[in-house]
């Protein structure tokens, strides 16, 4: 289902006692807001893109004026609002809620993210996460993972992650990096250098951020293409279609580092339900279905394993970094 303006998610309003939540969903290029009410419908919404050329301090002082603004326009007082939860691409410690490093938004890094947002937002309470986590949480609870005690939520996007539930509860990890999969290591010291500062990431090589790098060194390397810059995923898509080589290549790499990383995953965890959300599913090719076709060639056990996607569209971030506040 795709949730609308209004849509009921029960259970938000649990935090904490009656009253309004907002969930912020942080990207690479963009961050969305949700108000939720009392009985967990979202009532007012606002985006704007992610500055990454912005410092911590600005960065959050940005994100404190928008729920400001976001709470003054729906008419919601400072008394009224119970809690704020953010979703970060970042590696987000626990528990006290410290950004170590941000991938995507490289001046993003060792920064005291829950202390400065319950600072700056007068003493309300905040939870900051991973925004995997966030995916997982809004998938297991109201979207397609839901009944299953353990679930992946994979993120195939700017950057490639996940959110592990098991037994029905967010698994974290000791200091809260869980499912930070997308830095899992495949070619050590080789290809493009990761946002995480590390060569050979499974992100390095089949993440929306990183694909025209390869692309561009194949060109440098003499390889002939139509593809012109940028190098989109809209068009590299249209030139997987009409047959060019280099966007075939491109494809072949992204899809076939995917089913690696979710073939390791797998054989790792042993949970059998994958649920896929982000931007390069929008692609127009048949993305997933390539993928699956490379992980059953890698599982020779031949047990059943659900490939799903998600059901909450683009609500899911701030459905997510709202249930944060109850995790």
């Amino acid at each position: 289902m795709h949730l609308r303006s209004g849509a009921d998610i029960r259970g938000i309003r649990r935090m904490s006692g009656r009253g309004y939540t907002v969930g912020i969903d942080v990207g690479g290029t963009k961050t969305a807001y949700g108000l939720f009410d009392a009985d967990g419908k979202i009532i007012a919404r606002r985006r704007h893109p992610s500055d990454a050329k912005l410092a911590p301090e600005p960065f959050f002082d940005r994100i404190i004026g928008n729920i400001n603004a976001l709470c003054a326009e729906a008419g919601v007082s400072a008394g009224e609002l119970r809690g704020v939860g953010a979703g970060m691409p970042s590696f987000v410690r626990a528990p006290d809620g410290c950004i170590i490093r941000t991938a995507n938004l490289p001046l993003i890094r060792d920064f005291p993210a829950l202390e400065y947002l319950e600072r700056g937002l007068g003493g309300i309470r905040a939870a900051v996460g991973n925004d995997m986590h966030v995916g997982a949480l809004a998938e297991h609870r109201y979207g397609a993972g839901r009944g299953r005690d353990n679930m992946l939520y994979c993120l195939l996007s700017t950057g490639i992650s996940s959110g592990i539930i098991i037994g029905g509860k967010l698994f974290r990890g000791s200091r809260g990096f869980s499912g930070e999969s997308g830095h899992m290591i495949v070619t050590p010291g080789e290809g493009p250098e990761c946002g995480c500062g590390n060569r050979g990431c499974v992100s390095a090589y089949a993440s929306a951020s990183k694909i025209p790098e390869h692309i561009r060194q194949w060109i440098e390397d003499g390889e002939e293409t139509s593809l012109t810059e940028p190098f989109s995923t809209a068009r590299i898509a249209e030139g997987w279609k009409l047959g060019d080589r280099l966007a075939v290549r491109a494809v072949e790499q992204m899809t076939l580092y995917m089913a690696v990383w979710l073939f390791n995953l797998y054989i790792t965890l042993n949970i059998d339900c994958f649920v896929f959300g982000g931007g390069l599913l929008n692609m127009e090719l048949p993305l997933l279905d390539m993928v699956r076709e490379k992980f059953d060639g890698f599982d020779k056990a031949g047990m059943p394993v659900e490939f799903k996607t998600t059901e909450l569209g683009e609500d899911f971030g701030i459905i997510g970094a709202a249930e944060l506040l109850r995790a």
